[in-house]
């Protein structure tokens, strides 16, 4: 109930708050339909990334459902480039395509590149641009042939706004983590977090894992498959359009594993999400991190 009236509180007061104007970045590309199946368009994607250096390092059928795939990719030079930003910077080395099929055609979208790096870098992002332009650029021109369409969609937002991003007053920032677990280790947290996955604990799942032993820094996707709470219940209400967000992921630094808080992750993916949308899924961020805390447990 109390949650219920916070969220009131927001709508009715703070919904003009976030302004829409002189936006220029979009979190989703779409690059069209392709006329052939999910597999053998995946096996054309997949192509095209690794004609670029980029390596699929994981992928999923988001709610389960065999029409929709998630596709993982990574790149070398982006991981060595995002692991200086030393605030949770991994969580940009992550690039994601998201496949749908309708009959024999399959519709193509890609998670932004410079979309993320804005939000997950912030104020570092302009230390590094050339580097992560390149990593956009190259994604941009693996990715476009396949289609015809090309747009962006989703929303926008300026590099400001994605760098301080808020989706309201009150609502946490990058810089408001949730802490899961504090390990005697980071040996000790990589240890009980896979151990976990692999069990599927909470009906979870391992979709791509990055693991930097030197930096002593993981990443893990987890996709959420509790038909009752996962992503079952929140893609539906808030826009199965945008499930190249997903997995949501985990990071150790350290001995310190952490997850983006459900308000800001759920909202950076979806900007255009209502609050009257968002309060339909009022319980979401919670069983995020319930989940994710039982997975370093």
């Amino acid at each position: 109930m109390k949650k219920f009236i916070f969220f009131i509180i927001l709508f009715f007061v703070f919904t003009g708050y976030h302004s829409v104007n002189s936006q220029n970045l979009s979190p989703y590309i779409k690059v069209g339909v392709s006329n052939d199946n999910l597999q053998n368009t995946a096996e054309k994607v997949k192509s095209a990334l690794n004609n670029k250096g980029f390596d699929i390092i994981g992928a999923y059928n988001p709610e389960n459902k065999s029409n929709m795939l998630v596709l993982v990719f990574s790149r070398k030079d982006l991981q060595t480039t995002v692991l200086k930003v030393k605030d949770r910077g991994a969580l940009a080395a992550a690039l994601k395509v998201g496949l749908k099929a309708s009959d024999n055609s399959t519709t193509i979208n890609y998670l932004n590149p410079p979309y993320l790096f804005n939000a997950y870098l912030r104020d570092d992002y302009s230390k590094h641009k050339s580097a992560l332009q390149k990593v956009a650029n190259d994604v941009k021109s693996a990715l476009s042939p396949l289609g015809s369409e090309n747009k962006p969609f989703g929303g926008s937002l300026s590099e400001k706004e994605l760098k301080k991003y808020q989706y309201k007053m009150m609502m946490p920032y990058f810089t408001d983590p949730v802490t899961l677990k504090k390990f005697s280790s980071f040996e000790e947290g990589v240890q009980t977090i896979e151990k976990n996955l692999a069990s599927k604990k909470g009906n979870t799942k391992l979709v791509y894992k990055l693991k930097f032993n030197s930096n002593k820094v993981a990443v893990y996707g987890v996709g959420l498959l509790d038909k009752e709470s996962g992503e079952n219940f929140f893609l539906p209400i808030i826009g199965e359009d945008h499930f190249a967000a997903l997995p949501y992921e985990i990071i150790l630094q350290g001995n310190t594993a952490t997850m983006l808080h459900g308000r800001y992750r759920i909202a950076l993916h979806w900007p255009e999400l209502t609050m009257g949308t968002f309060m339909k899924i009022m319980s979401t961020p919670g069983y995020i991190e319930e989940t994710l805390e039982d997975l370093c447990e």
